[in-house]
């Protein structure tokens, strides 16, 4: 992790705990599944992570009390700006890191997937941009959301 004299940055993407940052991720793969939508239902992120409602709602209160949720009427959770390029970068690292694995090392689909979802956590956000910079000099073309062969799976299976 970066020291707090380091480029601001690293520090702050990783300023919740990992299962926090599923938490926001998943809010915004779901809106990204939704063509865009503002605002996602909070059992939809329950449903994703398969995990309680009470276990989303908890989140809920710690992402709300840090600035990176607002919840609408009738359930719905949304991103604020901090939240949405937070949560961008998250999936960005995941999406390039599951590429990297799968059509550099070989790895399964399944277990690149699982284990992108683990160093997405650590990494920072000077090294994601550096590693994908490289993997596109190379050649390789970090999938989007629409291509993902994980597209509509848990975020852990």
């Amino acid at each position: 992790m970066a020291s707090s004299s380091e480029a601001k940055g690293p520090a702050e993407l990783h300023s919740l705990t990992m299962a926090n940052e599923d938490y926001l991720e998943a809010i915004w793969r779901i809106m990204l599944d939704e063509d865009g939508a503002e605002a996602v239902r909070s059992v939809a992120v329950a449903e994703l992570l398969d995990v309680s409602k009470a276990s989303v709602a908890k989140a809920l209160v710690t992402l709300k009390d840090k600035g990176y949720v607002v919840q609408h009427r009738y359930g719905r959770v949304g991103l604020t700006n901090e939240g949405r390029a937070y949560a961008e970068l998250l999936w960005k690292c995941h999406r390039m890191l599951r590429t990297f694995l799968e059509e550099e090392l070989g790895v399964e689909p399944k277990t690149a997937d699982a284990e992108a979802c683990l160093m997405e956590h650590a990494l920072s956000e000077d090294t994601m941009r550096r590693w994908t910079l490289h993997l596109e000099e190379q050649g390789m073309r970090v999938k989007d959301f629409a291509e993902d062969s994980v597209h509509g799976t848990h975020v852990h299976e």
